[in-house]
């Protein structure tokens, strides 16, 4: 959790999000009292790489295309 001053809060605005993904939470004080608590709606979650999937699956022995071939043609 960061604490800002109602002063430093101002000025990281632009960075707010950055923030929020590193401390999770983030408290505005004035003169030392808690005044509001800014906290993420939803965390991002990162975006899947197809790459990890594809190494982790297992290599066929034959081709898909000859699978479905074999399948369609009832052999």
């Amino acid at each position: 959790m960061k604490n800002l001053t109602i002063r430093e809060a101002r000025k990281s605005l632009t960075h707010l999000d950055r923030m929020l993904d590193e401390e999770g939470e983030v408290t505005i004080t004035r003169r030392g009292e808690m005044i509001a608590r800014v906290v993420q709606v939803k965390r991002r979650l990162p975006i899947p790489s197809h790459r990890n999937l594809r190494q982790a699956m297992p290599r066929l022995r034959k081709g898909s295309e000859t699978i479905i071939r074999e399948e369609r043609d009832g052999r």
